[in-house]
């Protein structure tokens, strides 16, 4: 399938640049996909595509609410599970050592500063092993070799922009040396400015790195970091340091909503994934298929695999909080299986299997054929695989994808042709995903991480 059918026009001002007065005064979009059944005969062209998306037909299924309201749409048997990640400072400001650098003219007076220049480094992942050895994206990705010396220093008071001027390296006031906070050796190249950085010991990185760091804001947040993003970008139920991206639909939540929760019996369990560079990459290639997305480390206490295992033997409900949620937790129940299986909402997404047999159901664009009576994936038949308590995931969720484990998600509003849009497409449909798209866009709710939020059952 094509990166290009994920595509949607949004208007720039509803792109979210701050978050909302409160956190649960942001909007909720509430699409129930499962109110009507669809069945579709063809594909339709680009002449009647309006038509196709036009909201109409699901007028029953799409009620806007506001996220104060989420725990009355909640069944008292669901079982939530939240991603309890927290967002590391991982956004750094240094100069190079210039050590790697071509040499320049000694003539030419500005030799010094590009040799000594500025970088920006975005922490995207710690390897194992004892050492701070950490894969990161560079800037300027084409000046900085293997070999080079990065130096980061701590900038003026009231400067947390990034945009301070820093010493150069070994340098200070009246001659005194100044030496930095954090040194990183660059030990590999990868290709769209990706490193491999290696930190010198140090006998408190974390606090260090509290000290020099930025909060990571998405490259579609035009503006610098402020104080507020180290509370706002940020869950109020965050509990491990490791991810440079908020679980962003974690953000609406507030201790009064969770206790709301609690009050109705609904039964609450976390996982944790340290979100990496896999969820805002950009996807650079014309077909799907195609995409290699990153790994992110992940693990599940044995209380939530107790629970989610219980959930799934009595019937209920498992309800994520975010796309990160579900990636960990359908990756750890073994991938899913990707066999002309229909999203959660009805529609599939896959390879033409021949013609339509009887009582099965098609999809317009990719024509895929499923007979209820003869699904390979029938819980009812299978039953629930293990969840793998932790690992290294790097599943990459499109339409086609069968769940296994997720019932119904909370989940922001994502960018054009990305991985989570797609993602939401596998579960809701591409068709209704995008009319509810469309739907947001016309009622001017806010989009991506600091937006507004969707529930999908």
């Amino acid at each position: 399938m094509l990166v290009s059918d994920f595509d949607f026009p949004l208007p720039p001002e509803l792109i979210a640049q701050h978050p909302a007065a409160e956190r649960a005064a942001s909007r909720l979009l509430h699409l129930r996909c499962n109110a009507q059944e669809f069945s579709y005969d063809r594909a339709p062209d680009a002449e009647n595509l309006d038509a196709a998306l036009d909201a109409t037909f699901f007028s029953h299924s799409i009620e806007d609410l506001h996220f104060r309201d989420f725990p009355s749409l909640l069944r008292p048997t669901d079982l939530l599970v939240f991603n309890d990640t927290k967002v590391l400072p991982a956004r750094l400001f240094g100069r190079r050592s210039g050590q790697k650098a071509q040499p320049l003219s000694p003539a030419n007076p500005a030799s010094k500063d590009f040799l000594q220049g500025r970088v920006e480094v975005l922490l995207t992942r710690r390897l194992p092993g004892p050492e701070e050895t950490w894969q990161a994206l560079v800037r300027p990705g084409r000046k900085i070799m293997p070999g080079e010396r990065l130096y980061f220093f701590e900038e003026a008071e009231g400067t947390g922009s990034g945009n301070a001027a820093l010493p150069a390296a070994g340098a200070g006031a009246a001659g005194a040396k100044v030496e930095p906070l954090l040194q990183a050796e660059v030990l590999t190249r990868g290709e769209f400015g990706e490193r491999t950085l290696r930190f010198l010991p140090v006998p408190d990185f974390h606090s260090r790195l509290e000290r020099l760091g930025h909060i990571p804001l998405p490259p579609y947040v035009d503006r610098p970091d402020s104080p507020e993003d180290r509370e706002r970008y940020q869950t109020v139920f965050a509990r491990d340091p490791g991810s440079v991206a908020a679980p962003t639909a974690g953000l609406h939540f507030t201790p009064q909503v969770l206790a709301a929760i609690d009050a109705r019996g609904i039964e609450r369990a976390t996982v944790t994934l340290h979100v990496g560079l896999g969820t805002f990459a950009p996807i650079r290639t014309n077909v799907v298929e195609e995409h290699q997305i990153h790994t992110e480390s992940y693990s599940i206490p044995s209380e939530t695999v107790e629970k989610i295992q219980r959930a799934k033997r009595e019937g209920r409900r498992v309800v994520a909080i975010g796309t990160t949620t579900v990636r960990t937790l359908e990756y750890a129940a073994g991938g899913g299986g990707w066999q002309n299986r229909p999203a959660v909402c009805g529609e599939g997404y896959g390879p033409t299997d021949g013609p339509p047999a009887a009582g099965a159901m098609r999809h317009p664009e990719a024509s895929v054929i499923l007979s209820e009576a003869k699904d390979p994936y029938s819980k009812q038949k299978t039953g629930f695989p293990d969840l793998q308590p932790s690992g290294e995931a790097n599943i990459f969720i499109y339409p086609g994808y069968h769940f296994r484990v997720v019932d119904a998600m909370l989940t922001n509003f994502h960018l054009p042709k990305s991985t989570l849009l797609m993602l939401v497409s596998a579960f809701a449909g591409r068709e209704q995903t995008l009319a509810a798209y469309q739907h947001a866009v016309r009622e001017r709710y806010r989009f991506f991480s600091y937006g507004d939020c969707m529930f999908i059952e």
